[in-house]
């Protein structure tokens, strides 16, 4: 089932495109990652889809529905977890329920019935600083998810994160969006974390930004990083690499 479909989709500055004719589609339970060097317009697509930058040429389709330039058909989190230091993280996920009319009470009630599935047990009371950073990004994906929107935009929501505690926050995505029912589209700089998470890798390139390869990941799920050395993943890559210097010589 077709969830997102940017179809053809050209953003400008100063009259100059930033990305161009940009494709991508998103099937229900699906990852799909955007892989590509910084400056080529990754977040601007992001922006433009979410609805807070306008699409000069082209379509964003939710659920077969027009979406273009609406803002609140889709879940987005940035890099940084962006919770607030002065509210305790039951306050901090149930901001979105808050904001769209609940009263405090409600809202934390039904915030704090996900807390044990987003491995955030005993947590309710406690302020930001007392997370350890896996905790504090498991804590936004439940303010996201909280929005209400089952298709999200992830921009490289584990970039800060140590290595031991990104392969564990990738196992965990893994399981937790099947049980939630998310689709997500993933911006990435990792071609390791792409090919672990994704069901496709599209590759964007250039400038302006255009998808220049579309490959699919046919290995079982769910992956882990034990598998980085395998010879199927490194098949995948090899692919990558060759694709992404194929339009950067």
């Amino acid at each position: 089932m077709l969830k997102l479909k940017a179809e053809n989709v050209t953003v400008t500055y100063d009259n100059e495109p930033v990305i161009e004719n940009i494709n991508l589609s998103l099937e229900k339970g699906e990852i799909v990652s955007i892989l590509g060097a910084s400056g080529c317009g990754k977040t601007t697509f992001f922006n433009a889809v979410a609805g807070l930058r306008p699409v000069d040429e082209g379509k964003v389709y939710l659920d077969g529905e027009d979406i273009t330039g609406k803002t609140g058909k889709v879940s987005y989190m940035l890099q940084k977890d962006l919770l607030l230091p002065h509210y305790t993280v039951i306050d901090n996920v149930s901001l979105p329920l808050v904001m769209k009319g609940e009263k405090k009470k409600e809202a934390r009630k039904k915030a704090g019935g996900y807390f044990s599935l987003f491995g955030l047990e005993n947590c309710e009371k406690k302020y930001p600083s007392e997370l350890s950073g896996g905790m504090r990004q498991r804590a936004a994906l439940m303010r996201t998810y909280l929005t209400g929107n089952d298709v999200v935009l992830l921009d490289e929501p584990f970039s800060a994160l140590d290595t031991i505690t990104k392969s564990a926050m990738h196992s965990w995505y893994l399981n937790i969006i099947k049980e939630i029912g998310l689709s997500t589209v993933l911006i990435t700089h990792d071609i390791d974390e792409a090919i672990l998470l994704s069901d496709r890798v599209y590759i964007l390139s250039g400038v302006p930004g255009r998808i220049t390869d579309e490959i699919k990941i046919d290995l079982p799920k769910p992956r882990n990083i034990g598998e980085v050395t395998d010879d199927g993943f490194i098949s995948y890559k090899k692919l990558i690499l060759g694709k992404i210097e194929s339009t950067t010589a």
